[in-house]
């Protein structure tokens, strides 16, 4: 049985802790990056809010039965686009990296305001990457969790970071997830963001509209009289009435040489691949993670109901949860509230022996 008690902020004292870490890393420059880590998280509160009981497993598990490829090591990977954010003065950090993870429709530049932040605050490098089929990365046939972690995975590999903290919003979470899930040796910490690992293709959550997304975009893309963002955005705005997720989906039509704008994320994927973003391949009788995951979740949002929390113990029993008060969207909702809890979790759990 699994205890869990929802995040209930004090947003004063949130804001507060804050302008502490702030004004501590200002007045402190110039001390090495392990004092300042370890003065910085002393400056957290030790009362937390958040409860777990673990259930006694002891391994992690990550073997494969009937489940096809999703633990292979031989999955065909891509190389991904990369934003690296650095402490302030500083070339790199020796403490272990961030690597940001965006959601479906995103890229590597979404998180790059609270990424700063986080380097700054915990003393770290924050890579934000362009997942398989978005951004800069290369575009390839198969878009699934066991792909998208084998990428993050080479990734991880070809840039020899030691004890990585994983951070995913939405489909980001998911692939952070299944990296953990796949490798259980690899990452030190997870912190999923509005996601959970269970199954949505029956559309629990909305998440069909993303398909009239795709089409839409398909539309533009096919439209070679098109001169500006705002015809596209008037065609978009057919299907989407939000000027926000509009705005958002719009970042990925750049003008194209042959006329009218192209799409940098792979579309033609993603139109047959939809359901592979919305499922969750994985086995919790094969598959677990035993360290320790933080799952942020938006109090407006369904994906991380109180109902799929029995899911996310199978699959990661040293789970906590922290409420946001915001929809799917928290981070740019509550930008400086994430940045916090993420920072205070961080440095409280790596100074928790």
């Amino acid at each position: 049985t699994h205890c869990i008690s929802s995040a209930a902020s004090d947003v004063y004292k949130r804001q507060h802790i804050y302008s502490i870490k702030t004004m501590f890393l200002q007045k402190f420059p110039l001390l090495a990056p392990a004092a300042r880590a370890s003065l910085l998280c002393r400056l957290l509160p030790l009362n937390k809010i958040r409860t777990i009981t673990y259930d006694g497993t002891p391994n992690s598990m990550a073997h494969s039965e009937s489940n096809g490829d999703i633990l292979s090591d031989n999955i065909q990977t891509v190389k991904l686009a990369y934003d690296k954010h650095s402490p302030p003065g500083m070339f790199s950090s020796a403490n272990p990296p961030i690597v940001f993870l965006h959601g479906l429709f995103g890229c590597k530049s979404n998180n790059r305001t609270v990424s700063k932040k986080l380097a700054m605050l915990l003393d770290r490098d924050v890579y934000c990457l362009d997942l398989r089929n978005h951004g800069a990365s290369p575009h390839i046939d198969r878009m699934d969790y066991p792909a998208m972690g084998a990428d993050v995975e080479r990734f991880i590999a070809d840039h020899n970071l030691k004890d990585p903290i994983l951070i995913g919003h939405s489909m980001g979470a998911k692939a952070a997830m299944s990296v953990c899930l796949r490798k259980p040796k690899l990452c030190s910490l997870l912190i999923p963001v509005d996601n959970a690992p269970v199954d949505f293709t029956a559309g629990a959550t909305g998440f069909s509209k993303f398909g009239i997304y795709v089409r839409q975009l398909q539309r533009i893309e096919a439209n070679r009289s098109l001169k500006s963002l705002r015809e596209c955005d008037r065609i978009l705005a057919e299907v989407e009435s939000n000027k926000v997720i509009r705005q958002f989906l719009l970042m990925n039509m750049k003008p194209s040489k042959e006329g009218g704008y192209r799409c940098v994320v792979a579309l033609d994927v993603l139109a047959k691949t939809l359901d592979n973003v919305s499922a969750w391949p994985f086995n919790c009788d094969y598959t677990r993670w035993s360290g320790p995951a933080l799952f942020i979740r938006g109090k407006n949002s369904p994906y991380v109901a109180d109902n799929f929390l029995t899911s996310i113990a199978k699959f990661f029993p040293r789970f906590e949860v922290y409420d946001v008060d915001a929809g799917h969207w928290l981070i740019s909702e509550k930008p400086q509230e994430f940045v916090t809890e993420v920072a205070e979790w961080i440095s409280f759990k790596e100074d928790t022996p």
